[in-house]
């Protein structure tokens, strides 16, 4: 499994930015897609994710501004960020989680920066 991402860049407090990541090769026994994000300093802490079956989670300070999707037929995920915060500032991981050998196993994109900043 491969994962492209792209979208990042640089916005003003309070725009739009939309992140797209697209998986390439065997996409059997998936367990979840979604974004992770690390600080300058920080550990990497998830953004948001979307399970094989639907179930969608976020993380309490991005509910309500960000919006994770998915299009199934593209094998791709997108994450639409709205209202965005100079604390959103951050390199922006896509992640997929699958089931190998009876074991999850994670793979990550290569990381695209947002920088919120007027």
């Amino acid at each position: 499994v491969q994962l492209q991402a792209s979208g990042g860049g640089l916005v003003q407090p309070g725009g739009s930015l939309r992140l797209s990541c697209a998986a390439t090769g065997s996409m059997r026994n998936i367990i979840d897609m979604g974004w992770y994000r690390q600080a300058p300093g920080k550990q990497r802490e998830l953004v948001a994710s979307i399970a094989s079956g639907g179930s969608i989670n976020y993380a309490d300070s991005v509910k309500g501004r960000f919006t994770i999707s998915r299009d199934n037929a593209k094998n791709t995920v997108y994450l639409q960020m709205d209202s965005l915060k100079p604390e959103d500032t951050a390199v922006y991981f896509c992640h997929l989680g699958r089931f190998e050998s009876f074991s999850a196993k994670d793979y990550w994109g290569q990381g695209t920066q947002v920088t919120v900043s007027s």
